[in-house]
């Protein structure tokens, strides 16, 4: 595995923690037994995926990625599947995390153990 893969983990892990993240309210508690499965493997596969870019992308660099992306591709699938339309200031606050994340990539100089 070189960083390619990495990333490409990283982004294979982000689809992931979106599946499991928007099947999660039709779990209804975990009381429904099929969407809770998707949840749970879901889940697993994503935290197996980062823990294989950690290996070449520092852990900060990752941690934050994921939840940039996470946060950001919620935040559109809520608005499409539940019609939950973030207002201005929510807009502006994500795009401040997406910037924030830009930054760490591109000013990261850390090196990984």
């Amino acid at each position: 595995m070189n960083l390619t893969w990495a990333y490409i983990f990283l982004v294979i892990a982000i689809i992931f923690e979106l599946i499991s993240t928007s099947i999660l309210k039709d779990t209804y508690g975990f009381t429904k037994l099929y969407p809770s499965l998707i949840v749970v493997i879901a889940l697993c596969i994503c935290l197996y995926l980062i823990s294989h870019s950690m290996q070449f992308i520092p852990v900060g660099i990752v941690y934050a990625s994921w939840a940039a992306g996470g946060i950001v591709g919620i935040t559109i699938i809520a608005a499409v599947k539940y019609n939950q339309i973030p207002n201005i200031p929510t807009m502006i606050g994500l795009s401040l995390i997406v910037i924030g994340v830009i930054i760490v990539h591109l000013m990261n100089d850390m090196k990984v153990n």
